[in-house]
């Protein structure tokens, strides 16, 4: 659709994602007319910023198609909210656009260094899912490529099992192109914002359910590193869009100002640091109860305060560990999860726990009524995998299942075993690519993909 007329610019380079891991040679392709440059691509990647591997080419794909040069916004309705853009456009563009014209993306991930066709294919949730689902339930239609050549405009009237697919189906089902979405009317662009201490994990789950019938935004930094009685102590977070009159004085904007320069030594992200930094968080937040108006960036995206920050972890890189546990079973499945780690001498320097709302549309969406933990690892051999085995088990004998743009050590079987839903998305995706054209190595790990 686009009236760029360049030609793609194509080299070969290293690949991994925001992890670091794994890391695989792949013929990038850089493009701002995604119509034309998705013809033959085995892969369309953003900007990186899941965490495993599934922005990672396969190692016999074809070319790995890179959308941020497609970063146009089509159409805005202001009066409506309704938008359509390039798959390409970054939350921080659209942030930076729209809040000030009294309008918000609905669902704002963990980071505002992600694209509009990234959000669709790992269908992010953020500190709203109690309340706002994840983000393809705001998702009116999309244009995508099929990896047959056809390109269609699909939504819930039209192919609608291929659009439920490609919410959260991690890139697999066809290149998209082109999002259209209902956004969300806010009182003003800043965030009124409350903080609290929560002394162990009971209180936390208990907290973070009452939180969520009074705000709309709520999550808890969780010290992943006390035990005992203090196990799952923590710090509540809830926020929601200021009212005018609650401003005042016009707060002073976050901005951006530090960057990681390399890779870290392993000592930054040891035991004795990360436990130093937790104890040195708990004891910051002593203050019973504190209520904020601030910049919604270090409310919604606080890591990105420091760009290029996973270099802190290291050469060896990071995982993260995310998974959704069913309400009943989330005390004791996630004291087990803690327990994992502790036993395999793995450590995690940020962890944080979200509720979750009804299960999303996407075939694959992750999030369902639920306690969403996710716990940052470094990547030590072969502790780290040995404690993903652990953990793995007890999600699955929780009812619960894993988040696959966070994921890059899971085995098929172990995946299998968390989410019944894999079948039917399979189906779906051989209906319109028998011979898996469009593949990564996330797909060929969980699902059979030729490597």
């Amino acid at each position: 659709m686009g009236s760029s007329q360049s030609l793609p610019r194509s080299h070969t380079t290293g690949l991994a994602g925001w992890g670091r891991y794994p890391v695989a040679r792949g013929q990038v392709r850089l493009s701002d007319d995604l119509e034309r440059a998705s013809c033959d691509a085995s892969l369309s990647r953003g900007l990186g910023r899941s965490y495993g591997d599934a922005a990672v080419p396969a190692p016999s794909g074809g070319p790995v198609l890179v959308t941020r040069l497609a970063d146009r916004i089509l159409d805005f309705c202001p009066q409506t909210g309704r938008l359509r853009a390039e798959a390409g456009v970054t939350l921080e563009r659209l942030c930076s656009v729209l809040w000030r014209q009294g309008w918000s993306p609905p669902v704002l991930p963990g980071t505002r260094f992600v694209t509009l066709g990234g959000m669709v294919a790992s269908d992010v949730h953020g500190k709203n899912h109690h309340a706002a689902g994840s983000f393809g339930a705001h998702v009116e239609s999309l244009r995508i490529r099929t990896a047959c050549g056809d390109v269609l405009e699909i939504s819930e009237t039209n192919e609608p099992a291929l659009f439920r697919a490609t919410l959260g189906g991690m890139g697999l089902t066809g290149h998209v192109l082109e999002v259209a979405l209902r956004l969300e009317r806010i009182a003003s662009a800043w965030i009124f914002s409350e903080s609290r201490r929560v002394a162990h994990l009971a209180e936390m789950i208990e907290a973070l359910a009452q939180a969520g019938r009074e705000w709309p935004y709520t999550m808890c930094w969780m010290d992943a590193s006390a035990t005992g009685a203090a196990l799952g102590r923590g710090v509540l977070m809830a926020g929601r869009w200021a009212q005018p009159h609650e401003v005042g004085a016009v707060p002073r904007r976050s901005r951006v100002t530090a960057r990681v320069p390399f890779s870290c030594p392993s000592l930054c992200v040891s035991r004795p640091v990360v436990r130093a930094f937790d104890v040195a968080y708990w004891l910051a937040s002593a203050v019973p109860r504190r209520a904020a108006v601030s910049d919604p960036s270090p409310f919604f995206h606080p890591l990105d305060a420091l760009l290029d920050w996973n270099l802190l972890y290291g050469r060896s890189g990071f995982t993260q560990y995310q998974c959704v546990i069913p309400f009943e079973a989330a005390r004791e499945a996630v004291t087990e999860l803690l327990g994992a780690l502790r036993a395999e001498g793995v450590w995690s320097p940020l962890a944080v726990v979200k509720d979750c709302g009804a299960q999303g549309r996407g075939t694959l969406s992750v999030p369902r009524p639920g306690i969403s933990i996710a716990l940052d690892l470094p990547l030590r051999w072969p502790a780290t995998e040995r404690a993903v085995r652990r953990m793995n088990r007890i999600t699955a004998q929780a009812g619960g299942r894993i988040y696959l743009a966070k994921d890059a050590l899971t085995t098929a079987q172990e995946y299998r075993a968390m989410d019944e839903r894999v079948d039917s998305f399979l189906a779906v995706r051989r209906q319109w690519d028998p011979a898996a054209r469009i593949r990564s190595a996330l797909s060929v790990r969980l699902f059979g993909d030729p490597a």
